[in-house]
């Protein structure tokens, strides 16, 4: 992809997605349930954080989903898929397996510490299992996006351009995630890491992603002409799930229906005022990856020590947050970034 062609859109959601992961990863270690999920946990909640959480949680992991699969597509356009495929080991997989191993250990030696349990080192994909299932999914949909770059103007693809010319298509396309929540009926709609939920609502997302990219701006000037009403029905079906259900025992199906809302509406907003280059972006575009990867261990540590600080709890819960992406983006700038063998390791082009 060209400069000039370069979806900043794109980019600005997937650094905002990260940045919205890393406070909710902050806040969930001030809920009462905060230990059930081997989250460090403070004494004083901060339940009431919750109630915006959930507006957010029910769609930011499935953005990341989606933007993945249209940063496949834009790489498509470059390389073919046996370079893809190479090129997703290298900057997934690699970063994956090397996290499982050393970084994801280092957050939970920090848990283990600080609820004075014996010290053990305990390989596991944590928040990485997010890479995992992106591996998965690049290796499922390979043959299909293969097919798509070799006949742009296949019959599916055809078919989607027109279909996404009105509102109706994307009611259309809302039924297979609504099928999938129905069909799986997760406990908890937002529990993605691990679950079978997360697998396949993060399959349909990245595979969409990808066909969305690849049918050029449709999709986009769709959501963009109607991001207003998305957003004013998403948050209406938000209010009904706080206000009629207390964000309690609601239909799946119901929440499905708002978190495609949610998606629309944030694509919708994202082309019509984030799609344009910027210093900040071009900065902070390589530099979001490594922090994902690190910002755990600096968000255990952080709050290890800050929960002891006589402080009140909000203030302890915003010098989490600085502490944790100060620390992470340190860790970028000063080692990871200039450190040419540990480049790849966080899937960085090796320098």
């Amino acid at each position: 992809m060209t400069a000039s062609s370069r979806r900043h859109d794109i980019d600005w959601l997937r650094v905002i997605a990260i940045t919205i992961l890393i406070v909710y990863h902050s806040v969930v270690s001030f809920q009462p349930w905060a230990w059930t999920i081997a989250f460090i946990q403070s004494k004083q909640s901060l339940e009431w954080l919750w109630i915006p959480m959930e507006l957010v949680n029910i769609w930011r992991i499935p953005l990341l989903f989606f933007v993945s699969g249209m940063g496949v597509c834009f790489a498509m356009r470059r390389r073919d898929w046996r370079a893809l495929y190479f090129d997703r080991l290298r900057r997934i997989f690699l970063p994956f397996i090397f996290g499982a191993l050393v970084i994801v250990p280092l957050h939970f030696v920090v848990y283990q510490s600080y609820t004075n349990q014996p010290i053990a080192y305990w390989p596991s994909m944590g928040h990485l299992w997010f890479l995992g299932n992106i591996m998965a999914f690049v290796i499922l949909c390979l043959p299909i996006f293969h097919y798509c770059q070799k006949s742009p103007e296949n019959a599916f693809i055809g078919h989607l351009k027109r279909l996404l010319k009105t509102p109706l298509g994307l009611v259309i396309i809302a039924i297979p995630f609504i099928v999938e929540a129905l069909f799986i009926s997760p406990e908890y709609f937002s529990m993605y890491a691990g679950t079978v939920h997360g697998f396949f609502i993060g399959f349909l997302a990245f595979f969409f992603g990808f066909c969305f990219a690849s049918i050029g701006n449709t999709f986009f000037q769709l959501v963009n002409k109607h991001k207003l009403w998305l957003l004013l029905i998403a948050l209406l079906l938000y209010f009904i799930r706080l206000f009629v259900f207390g964000l309690q025992g609601v239909p799946v199906w119901l929440i499905s229906i708002e978190s495609m809302l949610w998606l629309y509406a944030v694509f919708g907003y994202a082309y019509g005022y984030l799609n344009q280059p910027s210093a900040l972006l071009s900065y902070l575009s390589p530099a979001v990856y490594p922090i994902y990867i690190v910002h755990m261990f600096f968000q255990y540590l952080a709050t290890s020590y800050v929960l002891k600080l006589d402080i009140p709890t909000a203030l302890q819960l915003i010098v989490i947050i600085v502490v944790t992406l100060l620390f992470s983006w340190l860790s970028y700038e000063l080692i990871i970034k200039k450190v040419k063998y540990l480049r790849p390791l966080f899937g960085l082009n090796y320098k």
